[in-house]
Formats: C-alpha cells, structure tokens, sequence
C-alpha cells in the first residue's frame, strides 16, 4: 500500500436494554502506512558483453520495490575480485526516453555526488555503466562491473526506522533489502590478432620446378584473423622480388581476379609491388592473395 495513505477503523457494539437493542460506535482510529524503503538491481545484458580496447556499455535496471517515489545514490566498481582485467570506469547514465538503450547525447550522465531521479513505486529505471579498457587483457579474459544503489533516505538493518522522513512527513522503514542493492555485470576481452604466410609454388619451362629462368613463381600470401575480436583497414602488400617481372592480370583475393590498375576493386600493382585492401575482418576469417611473377 502506498505510503501516506489513511487507514481508519471504527469498531460498534450492539446490546439490548430494556427500551430495546441499541448500537454505539467507538472512536474511529486513523492509521497512516509508513514509507518502506526498499530496491532491487538487475543485470539486463544477459552475458559478459565485447570489449576490446574500446569500450562498452553495461545496462541494470533499477527497482523501487518500496512504496513511495525515491531517489538512489549510485555506485560502479570495475575493480571486482577475481577479475583477470579491471576496466576504467567513464560514466553512469540513466535511461531518459526509456527504450532502454544508451543514447548518447539524450541520456544523462550523472555527475560525481549526484542520485538518480525520484523512482515512483513499484517502478524502475534502466541505468547504464560506461566502461573502457581490455586492450592489455588475453582473449576471452573476463573483468565484473559492481553497481550499488541506495535510498538516498537511508539504509541499513531491517526494521531500521527514519522518523519523519517518509513520504508526507510519515516513518521511513528499512525493508528486507536493507534500502541497499548490488549487481554484477560483465565484459569479456575480444581481441583480434593476424597470422600473415607466405608461399611460394614454381613452374619452370620445362614442366618442372626448377627456379630457372623464364620460370613462373606463384606467391600465396594467406592472412587469418585469429581471436574473438575483429580488426580493421586489413591490407596486404607484398615487393616484386628483384630479378624478377611481375606477370600482368595475375593478381587475386580469395580466387577472385584484381584488375592491376586502382580503381573500383580492392587490388593494384605499382612499382612498389602488389597492394591489395581486405578492410574490416572478424575472427576466423582468411583471406588468401595470390600473384605471378617471371624469373628474368
């Protein structure tokens, strides 16, 4: 029941006299229910969330399971026992337009010392945890983001009691939660590293592969992005050898021709050798170059 509100009680007796029944009724007994301070914190994310040098974005959802609006002080510790990499905490913000995702720029990043707004019963609001980090960390390293929240009118032992500090000047009471929640969320390191090899295969004049002269040497350079991350502006060059002519429209990613000249499509040869631009790359992708050159 919301605090403040009035409960009143009347009690009657009924008794029979000698002039017939009758009925009297007792003072009537105003009971005003007390403000019970108490809140819950969730995780929304679900699952350790990517980070890898950059940043990222961890959502709680913030419930006042009392019963009156009130405000919480926050608090974000990266800095969790057993973590094998702590995070560097940028910011907490709270959810302005409730679509539950972080708006930057909308939502409101609240300064050090600063609650959150009044949360009306039985209400919540999605808080989020600005973290960055993890570039230092191995792949698949895992770091925990503790948030508490606390009413901003008190906290402590069950059944604690705040005189006049409720709603409209009623008790405050401590409830079961202690006014007092915390909540782990999680990031886990996804980095990227890149393995580059290169091979070649020689087919000389005479159906043979012997480096001789005017044979044909096909270079395969294959680059695979290893971890869980993803990488980014991948290119892929590689010199014409010295004693050697490179052999024109040979060049290719992935079985696909590259046309020599610059233009539309990733590839091109100059005088400083083949360059090839793969762009954006995940984890557990390849991406194999291939071009000719002739022994002179």
């Amino acid at each position: 029941m919301r605090a403040g509100t009035l409960i009143n009680n009347t009690a009657s007796a009924t008794y029979t006299d000698g002039t017939g029944p009758k009925t009297v009724d007792s003072n009537t007994v105003t009971v005003t229910v007390d403000e019970l301070l108490d809140v819950a914190l969730a995780w929304q994310d679900g699952a350790p969330l990517p980070i890898g040098g950059g940043s990222a974005i961890l959502a709680y959802k913030l419930t006042n399971t009392g019963n009156a609006p009130e405000a919480f002080n926050l608090r974000a510790d990266p800095a969790v026992a057993g973590n094998d990499f702590d995070t560097t905490l940028d910011s907490i913000a709270y959810d302005t337009n409730n679509n539950g995702l972080y708006d930057a720029g909308v939502d409101v990043i609240l300064a050090l010392g600063d609650s959150t707004p009044e949360i009306d019963a039985d209400e919540s609001l999605v808080i989020f945890v600005l973290v960055s980090g993890g570039a230092s960390a191995a792949d698949g390293d895992t770091s925990d983001v503790k948030v508490n929240a606390e009413a901003v009118t008190g906290t402590g032992s069950v059944g604690t009691v705040f005189a006049g500090k409720g709603l409209d000047g009623t008790d405050a009471v401590v409830g079961t939660s202690g006014a007092d929640a915390d909540m782990l969320g999680g990031v886990i390191a996804s980095i990227a590293g890149l393995d580059l090899v290169k091979s070649a295969a020689i087919v000389d004049s005479f159906g043979g592969n012997q480096p001789l002269p005017g044979a044909r040497v096909t270079y395969t350079l294959v680059a695979t992005v290893s971890g869980s991350g993803s990488i980014s502006n991948l290119r892929i060059t590689d010199a014409i050898p010295s004693g050697t002519s490179y052999a024109a429209g040979s060049l290719t990613l992935d079985t696909a021709a590259l046309t020599d000249a610059e233009d539309g499509d990733a590839g091109k040869v100059d005088a400083s050798g083949v360059d090839v631009l793969v762009g954006n790359a995940a984890a557990g992708n390849a991406f194999t170059v291939t071009f000719d050159v002739i022994i002179d």
